[in-house]
């Protein structure tokens, strides 16, 4: 029998190793960096097929069967993630040929990449709390590595802040995770809820949940978290822009939606509730930024932040529209960040700025990319059919039938702010008298415009073909409002 769950975590592991060897034959790293990036994403399809067909899928890395032996688990959820973070990251490296440098590339560039893929594809299909921890760390390590990547003064900069923030919240990682094991005497997830379950939600518990909160809010940026992300994403190259944007985020996203369905959902009335009002106010500081600033790159951060609320505040009413809407949202934001990071890397390396009032005129020379930017922008705000309209309805539909209505008007009017936020680069950049720009020829556009445009044409293909994907969607909320299924699958009761 093949172990399916472990193998998108395989390739890029040996691909990684592999590429260590070899860091100054950049042309033979990007090819083998391609093929496995490509076998990742034809596993990982595998894979969320065998889960749509046969239920979720486990492993057991040792002889130990769950819960002693350390397990890896694929539901649906973990599996569209998967799939999802694969194909960001074969387009992000389809980018970084023509876009990061040899320089960075002799640096352990591609190595380095695989080796983050490892940590996110670990944390989503992890089964045990503690190796959640270890594969955040891998993340977080290989995250380091690209962050200081050029040595710029700016990256060091921010990669000491991000690197202080990180290490604190992993230490209350263990600690959060050390108070969970002393009640209930297991790190396996499955496990654990089956434990919480015999022993009823007490106080402790409730204190361990808005630990994890803290935690996961801290990775995932969100309300009053969030201070260290604006920097430490302005400062790295474009295309670990967009890996960091896309994934890392949402790997903290993950963590709150998994841990709070499976551990903590016995006593809802407090916790869920100081989530729906995080949630809240990460959108409302989101718009802030997003319509504050002039400078591209800030615009689209902070885009993430309100995409990071939207969808928590759509997990947290906890109706089966609620959480519909959060999973479509969650995997079309992680597929229309990167593409927006993507294509306002190509605006500044054509105009050699990322400030909005120096740019101007680019539809005149580049009308693909100013109207892919176009597209990208629809339905980054949610404008019916692309991509985010679908999520964003469902989220908004499970706010109205939960009562929270204060909160869904804020989601609704949320898509205004951010079509205005991504509209403003529009016009200033594309619009108005052509300039010319130094150094502009030397920019390979047409090679530049393919990665954003494979993720553009996805995301339209998601929103338009919502009706097909809504079976795969359903089984992931059916897991995540039903915690029995996961734990019958993992424990095998």
């Amino acid at each position: 029998m093949i172990n399916l769950p472990i193998i998108p975590l395989l390739i890029p592991l040996l691909t990684g190793i592999i590429l260590m060897f070899i860091p100054k034959k950049v042309k033979l790293q990007r090819v083998i960096s391609l093929i496995a990036s490509l076998i990742t994403v034809g596993a990982a399809v595998i894979l969320v097929n065998k889960v749509y067909k046969d239920g979720i899928q486990t492993v057991n890395l040792s002889s130990w069967d769950a819960p002693f032996g350390i397990t890896l688990v694929s539901d649906m959820l973990s599996a569209l993630l998967v799939l999802t973070t694969s194909i960001i990251a074969l387009a992000t490296i389809i980018y970084s040929f023509r876009s990061i440098g040899e320089e960075r590339e002799k640096f352990y560039y591609y190595p380095v990449v695989q080796f983050l893929l490892v940590g996110v594809l670990g944390a989503f299909s992890t089964g045990d709390i503690f190796n959640m921890f270890v594969f955040f760390e891998v993340m977080l390590m290989a995250s380091y590595v690209l962050l200081v990547l050029g040595g710029t003064k700016i990256q060091l900069r921010e990669t000491i802040k991000y690197l202080l923030v990180n290490v604190i919240s992993s230490a209350l990682f263990v600690i959060a995770v050390g108070y969970l094991y002393s009640i209930v005497g297991t790190l396996n997830m499955a496990h654990i809820s089956l434990r919480i379950s015999e022993i009823g939600q007490t106080g402790i518990l409730t204190v361990i949940a808005i630990l994890f909160m803290i935690v996961f809010g801290i990775k995932g940026a969100i309300f009053p978290l969030y201070f260290w992300l604006p920097g430490s994403y302005y400062a790295p190259p474009v295309p670990v822009m967009a890996l960091f944007g896309a994934l890392l985020t949402k790997v903290g996203v993950y963590s709150i939606m998994r841990t709070y369905s499976l551990f903590f959902y016995h006593d809802r009335g407090y916790t869920y509730q100081i989530l729906i009002v995080l949630s809240i106010l990460t959108i409302i500081f989101g718009i802030i930024g997003a319509i504050a600033y002039w400078d591209v790159k800030k615009i689209i951060i902070y885009n993430i932040i309100i995409a990071i609320g939207v969808i928590l505040f759509g997990f947290a009413v906890t109706t089966e529209a609620g959480l519909s809407g959060s999973i479509y949202y969650l995997i079309h934001d992680m597929i229309i960040k990167a593409a927006l990071f993507l294509l306002i890397g190509m605006m500044i390396a054509i105009t050699g700025t990322s400030d909005l009032r120096k740019m101007g005129g680019l539809i005149k020379t580049y009308p693909g990319l100013a109207w892919t930017f176009f597209i990208a922008a629809l339905a980054l705000a949610g404008i019916p059919p692309l991509s985010g309209f679908v999520g964003k309805l469902l989220i908004v539909q499970g706010g109205f039938s939960s009562e929270y209505y204060l909160g869904t008007a804020i989601v609704l009017a949320s898509s205004l702010f951010v079509l205005f936020s991504v509209m403003k680069i529009f016009i200033n950049g594309f619009w108005g008298i052509p300039k010319t720009f130094k150094g502009e020829e030397k920019v390979p556009v047409r090679s530049l415009l393919i990665a954003p445009v494979i993720l553009i044409v996805l995301s339209v293909l998601y929103g338009v073909g919502s009706e097909a994907i809504n079976p795969f969607i359903s089984q992931a909320v059916e897991t995540l409002s039903n915690p029995t299924i996961y734990i019958e699958a993992v424990l095998k009761e």
